[in-house]
């Protein structure tokens, strides 16, 4: 169901990545999931409770789009939000979810249901924006431990609202993707530093 050269790159680029997120603070512990399409019907996925700054491929295993382990491992729980968005635009190559400490706590103070962003020079990060002029925009969804309902809930908006680049779960972390790793860190890597920016001011009453 899918090439086993390419599943083994992906596991290793997986725990690359989440070397790197784990050292920079973003994926503590056992937090955080990472996957990397494979093809039309699957994704190579981070397997439930493993240390994100130690993984092996071992620890990756392949899903299809309903969750369903192809490969031996555990899947996440949260595995149909990575598949949601992989059902939904053949496009995104990677989803990255951490939990950084300015993620979840910024997220979780936030009033409003979604967090937009003008001025800043490093909105040019995200694929398709071109000045810092525009306006980016990041919703925020309640902490749901019924992942369908949830899943459900990212897809409606998204519908209605469109995909954007990004989305945030209060108290809990940031979901992104990209065309593949390399562009989803660099969208990851420009929003943490913009969540940075924004939390910032909230400690200076801006």
């Amino acid at each position: 169901m899918y090439n086993q050269q390419e599943f083994a790159r992906a596991a290793q680029a997986l725990c690359d990545y989440g070397r790197i997120l784990y050292s920079r603070g973003w994926s503590p512990a056992t937090s955080s999931n990472y996957s990397v399409r494979l093809n039309d019907h699957c994704c190579a996925l981070t397997s439930s409770g493993k240390h994100k700054g130690e993984l092996t491929p071992a620890d990756i295993l392949a899903v299809d789009w309903q969750g369903q382990a192809l490969s031996a491992g555990k899947p996440s729980a949260e595995t149909l939000l990575h598949t949601q968005l992989y059902q939904r635009d053949e496009q995104i190559g990677a989803v990255l979810h951490t939990h950084s400490p300015v993620a979840v706590v910024l997220s979780q103070i936030w009033p409003q249901d979604s967090l937009s962003l003008t001025g800043w020079e490093l909105q040019k990060a995200f694929a398709g924006e071109t000045t810092h002029e525009d306006t980016v925009t990041f919703p925020l969804f309640a902490n749901d431990q019924n992942i369908d309902r949830l899943s459900a809930l990212v897809e409606s908006h998204m519908q209605a609202h469109g995909q954007g680049h990004a989305y945030l779960i209060r108290g809990h972390g940031i979901y992104t993707w990209g065309k593949d790793l390399a562009e989803c860190f660099r969208h990851l890597e420009a929003l943490e530093n913009l969540l940075g920016y924004q939390l910032e001011l909230l400690k200076l009453g801006k």
